[in-house]
């Protein structure tokens, strides 16, 4: 898949919501208590600590808040966009500091890292106007198994999910990719749209959501994928 091109696109398309119109205190139901603003802020703020991380090899970058108005917002964020889009377009093998020790630490990390991370705020923003759109099934099943190789050992490893003491099995019925999550045989089979599943993952739909299908001991299946298990 290509990381970079997915990347800038979905980069494009989150700019495309600041318009002068959009109001920026508009909530943000699937990120708390955040409204429009802070989402756009975030956004921003971790595409320069991606630059960051490519370019000077750290990752301690703190920036200042974003503008507080529509149109100075766009042209900041804008700019922070195209700085990450041209740190990461180098070769993926390319040397860059990552918070992980898990996977390599090289810019290909962070070229499928945004690409995932940007696709779940696009939504967060879509949904907070109203627009929210399904994820490419190929693109939502990478985000799944992104989910289980990356972030639910980090959450377990820093104390903030539990160690799953039975296995589930999720199954994308759009792609036919299907994965386990915990030890043994599976206790129940947890399967759905791949779209479907990465927001479910990542608390966006409720585990019993009508788009969701369960069998097996779906009880015991949803204790095993209590949360958080992303940040």
């Amino acid at each position: 898949m290509d990381f970079l091109a997915v990347v800038r696109e979905k980069l494009n398309e989150f700019g495309e919501l600041i318009t002068p119109e959009v109001e920026l205190s508009t909530p943000v139901p699937s990120c708390g208590d955040w409204t429009f603003y802070d989402l756009a802020d975030h956004v921003g703020q971790g595409n320069l600590w991606v630059t960051t991380a490519v370019l000077e090899q750290r990752g301690d970058f703190q920036g200042e808040p974003a503008p507080k108005d529509p149109v100075g917002l766009r042209t900041w964020y804008d700019g922070t966009a195209k700085a990450m889009i041209d740190a990461l377009s180098v070769d993926p093998e390319t040397p860059a500091w990552t918070f992980t020790s898990q996977m390599p630490r090289k810019v290909g990390f962070w070229q499928r890292r945004r690409a995932q991370e940007t696709l779940m705020h696009l939504w967060d923003g879509q949904d907070a106007l109203g627009t929210a759109e399904a994820f490419d099934p190929a693109l939502a099943a990478d985000g799944v198994t992104e989910v289980f190789e990356l972030f639910t050992p980090r959450m377990i490893l820093r104390g903030l999910a539990s160690v799953p003491t039975a296995a589930i099995s999720v199954r994308a019925t759009d792609t036919g990719d299907s994965w386990t999550y915990g030890p043994g045989a599976p206790v129940a089979e947890l399967s759905g749209a791949a779209s479907d599943l990465l927001l479910a993952l990542w608390a966006r739909k409720e585990l019993d959501d009508a788009a969701l299908s369960w069998q097996g001991n779906w009880a015991e299946g949803k204790q095993v994928l209590v949360g958080p298990l992303v940040p």
